[in-house]
């Protein structure tokens, strides 16, 4: 469905003054491009989708965030006025909001200027656990037993009756007007970070999402600097800054870096958002995304992989782009680019030997160098395990068979479960005989064409047969959710830096949410449990490795590599820097006329 965003939040937003003609001037927009389709705009219903994720970030906001700058990364308040007040046990967090924060204007508040209190943050919570939502993200707050949340929902679950917004909880409450508590029946040592991810607790009017019911994920309203504007769906996404955005100046502390200090001398003193609008438009195949950058239409862009032999030749910046004035960030991104295996398949699934040594040949068949090579254009370095650097758990000494590539291997594996070829095709057939046809789902998008074209060179050589299913994202996703898809592939970025989100993605409560492959494990159950509760440190370190050794033992995931990500930014664009976790960056960025 097309989408317009109604009229009256169209109009202009502040206008400034040129000081020698006292003309208004021409409005800052800010344009980019993403790779992929957004899904939707409402938090629960985003299944982790990055790109929705972001543009809620713009419209959404957390109590907390980061300091855009800083190096290593900062919480900050943004709509509490200080840091959460954390109980001796660390499961319980006191949060007190800055009076004073408005949302931005829409019908659905009759005409009232509507203030932040706490009791949208507690709305805003509940709503995961609304079974109307099916949130795939409930697992972020579900693992942690927040009291009377889960009862309420195996109560709606049960009766067939609407959530119980209005039932008080112990697990998340108001205390006052302004004061939130959240209460965890489990110690979560790094729960804090979650304060600071507007996709999972930025705040929403509970009129806002009653107005507007089945459609509230074309209507999000917020009290970020930014509000929607209109939206085409995968095609174009319009922000404007919000009139209703308080009076906010940037205030950081940079690393060390020149650039990022360059950028907060920039920023000193200035008011936020410093762009009238933004403009993104959804450019899935690389070359046009590519070409639309040469021709100025984008501020900045992460250089497809098969452009940046032209881009960065020996990693540097090529000669062409230094004399227009364009920059070059280039940085090892906490993401995991990986493959995943539907464990409920009967082909592919399973927990026997049999099963296990299939995934695992058909990982040892791929060339991870390869793969990095021709589909990231040489960006990026080999995985070893689902968690990526900068996060809890990531260590660059560790290495395991998730890397290796023989062939070799492969096939004695496949020859010693019985995996031959029985009819003499120069296929191999399942160890009972039956066909063995492998089905990978993907994009149409030239990368992943290019993983595809490799991925079938490498299944050949080993003798197993591949065929590929081509669909949308959102449609994958929907796919994926049901179980329909026997493996896929995408890549996970962190959210903060707790890798033990990395480790979530395999525990089995989890399955049909974060859990793509529905992996169930007890005995890596187990481990995903003991870490979550143990403090920074030696101890869950070493845990987390026994976890990391148990998914490279299983393979339910193949993971490729963790990306090093190039962008090129324009020279009339300023303060853009890319921050690993934080989403909600476009009020600090700047433009001038081209």
């Amino acid at each position: 469905m097309s989408l317009q965003r109604r009229r009256l939040l169209q109009g202009a937003a502040a206008v400034s003054v040129w000081p020698a003609t006292g003309k208004a001037a021409p409005p800052k927009v800010l344009h980019i491009a993403f790779p992929t389709p957004e899904s939707t705009f409402d938090p629960p219903q985003t299944n982790s989708d990055r790109y929705s994720n972001e543009i809620i970030a713009q419209i959404l906001e957390s109590p907390l965030g980061y300091d855009y700058l800083a190096r290593p990364v900062q919480l900050v308040p943004v709509t509490a006025a200080a840091l959460p007040e954390v109980s001796a046990d660390g499961r319980t967090f006191t949060l007190r909001l800055k009076p004073g924060i408005y949302f931005a204007d829409d019908p659905a508040f009759k005409g009232r200027r509507r203030e932040l209190v706490a009791e949208d943050y507690v709305y805003a919570i509940k709503r995961f656990y609304d079974p109307q939502y099916n949130s795939a993200d409930l697992y972020l707050y579900e693992g942690l037993k927040l009291p009377g949340l889960s009862e309420l929902r195996q109560k709606a679950l049960k009766t067939r009756q609407p959530f119980e917004y209005d039932t008080p909880v112990e697990g998340v409450r108001a205390l006052d007007r302004y004061t939130l508590r959240v209460q965890l029946g489990e110690t979560d040592p790094r729960f804090v970070y979650r304060f600071a991810d507007p996709a999972i607790m930025g705040a929403v009017a509970r009129e806002v999402v009653e107005f507007y019911g089945k459609d509230i994920g074309a209507h999000p309203v917020g009290t970020g600097a930014f509000r929607l504007k209109a939206w085409r769906r995968a095609s174009r996404i319009e922000l404007e800054r919000s009139p209703s955005f308080r009076e906010t100046y940037y205030e950081g502390t940079p690393g060390a870096d020149p650039l990022a200090q360059a950028a907060a001398a920039r920023l000193k003193g200035r008011r936020l958002p410093l762009v009238d609008q933004v403009i993104v438009d959804i450019v899935e195949e690389d070359q046009p995304r590519w070409l639309s950058f040469l021709n100025g239409q984008y501020h900045w862009i992460a250089v497809p992989g098969p452009y940046l032999p032209v881009a960065t030749p020996h990693g540097r910046l090529a000669p062409f782009l230094e004399k227009r004035g364009v920059t070059l960030q280039r940085e090892l991104n906490p993401d995991m680019v990986m493959s995943f295996f539907f464990m409920e398949d009967p082909l592919v699934g399973g927990y026997t030997p049999e099963k296990v040594a299939l995934r695992r040949a058909i990982g040892l068949a791929q060339d991870g160098q390869a793969y990095i090579r021709h589909v990231f254009g040489g960006s990026g370095v080999q995985a070893q395990s689902t968690i990526p650097p900068f996060t809890s758990g990531h260590d660059p000494a560790y290495k395991s068979e998730m890397s290796e590539y023989d062939p070799a291997r492969a096939k004695a594996l496949l020859d010693l479960y019985g995996y031959t070829d029985r009819n003499g095709d120069g296929w191999r057939e399942q160890p009972d005989g039956k066909p063995l046809v492998l089905r990978m789902s993907s994009l149409g998008d030239q990368r992943s064409r290019l993983a595809n074209d490799l991925l079938r060179r490498s299944m050949a050589a080993v003798g197993l047969r591949i065929e590929f299913d081509v669909s949308t994202w959102p449609e994958l996703l929907k796919k994926s959710r049901a179980g329909t898809l026997m493996m896929w592939g995408y890549s996970w970025s962190a959210g903060s830096p707790d890798g033990g989100f990395f480790l979530g993605i395999a525990y089995g409560p989890n399955a049909s949410e974060a859990n793509d492959p529905r992996f169930q494990l007890p005995a890596f159950d187990r481990l995903f449990e003991r870490q979550l509760r143990l403090p920074d440190g030696p101890e869950r370190e070493a845990v987390m490795r026994e976890a990391k050794d148990t998914l490279v033992a299983y393979m339910p995931f193949k993971v490729h590599l963790h990306r090093v990500i190039s962008d090129l930014v324009q020279p009339w664009t300023h303060n853009y820097w890319r921050h690993p976790f934080m989403r909600d960056l476009w009020r600090f960025v700047d433009v001038e006329p081209r």
